[in-house]
Formats: structure tokens, sequence, C-alpha cells
């Protein structure tokens, strides 16, 4: 059994995935946004802490 089928959905999925972004630009700021305001300085990033924002560019991704 070959894991050729495998690799070639995973490289189409890669391949859609500068579309998918550029239509979610604004879930991706927000979340981008988010992880650097909660990583600056000192502070360490927490499990959870920009679960808001990963969670709507999640569906947006999913939308897309």
């Amino acid at each position: 059994m070959s894991g050729r089928g495998v690799w070639q959905r995973a490289r189409a999925r890669l391949r859609r995935f500068p579309e998918q972004l550029a239509g979610c630009g604004e879930q991706a700021s927000a979340y981008g946004r988010c992880v650097a305001a909660a990583s600056a300085g000192n502070a360490e990033l927490r499990r959870d802490r920009c679960l808001r924002e990963f969670r709507a560019l999640q569906e947006c991704f999913a939308r897309a």
C-alpha cells in the first residue's frame, strides 16, 4: 500500500492555502495581533489566550 494519495491530498491543500489566507486576512491579522500582544516583552504566551481569534480564523478557513 502506498502513501501516494495521502501526499497528493496534502499538496493540494497546501496549494490552496495562500488563497484561503488571502480570503481570511482580517481574521489572520486579528489572531496575529493577539499573539504578538500576548507574547510582548517578558510575557509568556499561554494556552487559550487567543482562542476566540483562533476559532474565527479556523472557521474562515473551513468556509474557504
